[in-house]
């Protein structure tokens, strides 16, 4: 049985006028935070998703969490497109609902505007306004230069009509870190199609697109913090824009191109709306997981180089990385590094990881090469996108040891994938250099 932080929080209906909004509680904080999400969302498929649920759970960590499907979205009543004004009046049947008399009222991207005429309409009912990556407005105007361009406007609702579902549309906008990235597009395209139908995404950015709320800025009495990162193509001039006109606004800037806060360094984002919310900056503290890693490299790599030269060795190193990711996505890992001929990804299974490695292996054995993989699972200390620890320490030396062709396993491995159908040779227990205790390994012999 999962621990009870970890089981995703169960999902209640809210009656706004005729219509049913699904909503979620996660956290028992002395505030509490009601999440307006962008334009489409699925509150049960984000739980499915690891980088989304840290992010959601840091936000309960210091909050009464209160998150909600707009209407026409996601697990909410699949209904027309409404207004601004009716979407607005669904965060107050939500926050009824739960019996939140004030709220902070945290808005992304198209979210932020139904927060700005919120937080204007109902001042009484809001202690702060959060916004991140969001805008007044999305569209360009003579007197707006900050938007899209009315050529730049008719693409994207063209994207939008022929391509939604496929996952493309908001990799290459929102995501650009990963839009080379098969496993995050095919994820991407599931939360598509499961969080609203084209009919309803096309109506949705038309409605998107006509949105203004500049004239509401000046009517912003709470407290506001307007967050963003300043590659952000999408949202970057319309958060500047909001930090300039909302009287006495906090703008923070952050790096980085991705528009979703859960991608990249979250915590950055995390710790600032902590901070603005309870006055209280959180003391960085290493976040811990259990992961099973895997390390490939390429045997007798430097007399291949020898015998190829420069330019056919690199061609083959570029052909190895390639054949890599595709396993890697196939198996659901994540890469970490690189460096030389290595490999180090993450795994949140040790039979996949497993599987991946000897995909990686036959894969090469049809250029002539061999390549040597180790795998263990361990708690890794996560630090941004990368992982530490004695965990990741005992991977590698497990490794250095396999044989050519060998794909070499810690005993936790063996014992976690028991019932998998894998099957094992037993190695002994040669020591791991600079690893202390007794490390029994296992070769596998068939997936």
């Amino acid at each position: 049985m999962p621990e009870p932080s970890m089981v995703p929080p169960q999902t209640h209906y809210a009656r706004s006028g005729d219509v049913n909004i699904a909503y979620q509680v996660l956290g028992d904080g002395p505030i509490d935070l009601v999440h307006v999400p962008m334009f489409v969302s699925n509150l049960e498929l984000q739980w499915q998703d690891r980088d989304q649920a840290k992010y959601f759970r840091r936000l309960a960590s210091f909050s009464r969490l209160i998150m909600f499907d707009k209407r026409g979205t996601g697990l909410s009543d699949r209904v027309g497109i409404a207004s601004l004004e009716e979407r607005m009046d669904d965060v107050r049947a939500v926050m009824e609902a739960v019996g939140s008399e004030r709220s902070t009222v945290f808005g992304s991207s198209e979210g932020g505007a139904m927060s700005v005429l919120f937080a204007a309409t109902y001042p009484d009912r809001v202690t702060s306004l959060v916004l991140y990556g969001a805008y007044p407005r999305l569209a360009a105007a003579p007197d707006y230069q900050e938007g899209f361009p009315q050529e730049e406007t008719k693409r994207v609702l063209e994207a939008v009509a022929s391509r939604w579902g496929q996952g493309a549309l908001r990799m290459g906008l929102l995501a650009p870190s990963r839009a080379h990235d098969p496993a995050f597009l095919e994820a991407e395209a599931r939360w598509e199609r499961l969080s609203a139908s084209p009919g309803a995404a096309i109506a949705l950015m038309r409605m998107i697109f006509d949105i203004d709320v500049r004239h509401l800025l000046s009517a912003i009495h709470v407290p506001t913090l307007v967050i963003y990162r300043t590659a952000d193509i999408v949202h970057a001039a319309g958060s500047r824009y909001l930090g300039t006109h909302i009287p006495g606004a906090k703008t923070v800037e952050l790096p980085g191109a991705d528009y979703f806060p859960y991608l990249g360094d979250q915590d950055a984002i995390l710790d600032e709306i902590e901070e603005f919310v309870t006055g209280v900056r959180p003391a960085p503290e290493p976040d811990r997981v259990l992961a099973t890693v895997l390390f490939t490299d390429i045997v007798r790599s430097t007399e291949r180089a020898a015998e190829l030269g420069d330019r056919r060795w690199r061609d083959l190193l570029e052909t190895y990385y390639s054949l890599a990711r595709r396993q890697l996505g196939r198996f659901r890992g994540r890469e970490l590094d690189t460096a030389g001929d290595g490999l180090f990804a993450a795994f949140d299974g040790p039979a996949r990881a497993i599987r991946c490695a000897a995909a990686i292996r036959d894969g090469m054995r049809a250029l002539s090469l061999d390549v040597r993989a180790g795998v263990h699972t361990g708690e890794c200390e996560l630090i941004g996108e990368k992982m530490a620890g004695i965990a990741v320490h005992i991977g590698a030396r497990v490794a250095a040891l396999a044989s050519p062709g060998e794909v070499l396993v810690t005993s936790t491995v063996k014992d976690l994938v028991a019932g998998s159908g894998i099957r094992f040779e037993d190695r002994g227990a040669p020591p791991l250099k600079g690893v202390p205790g007794d490390w029994h390994l296992y070769a596998v012999t068939s997936v």
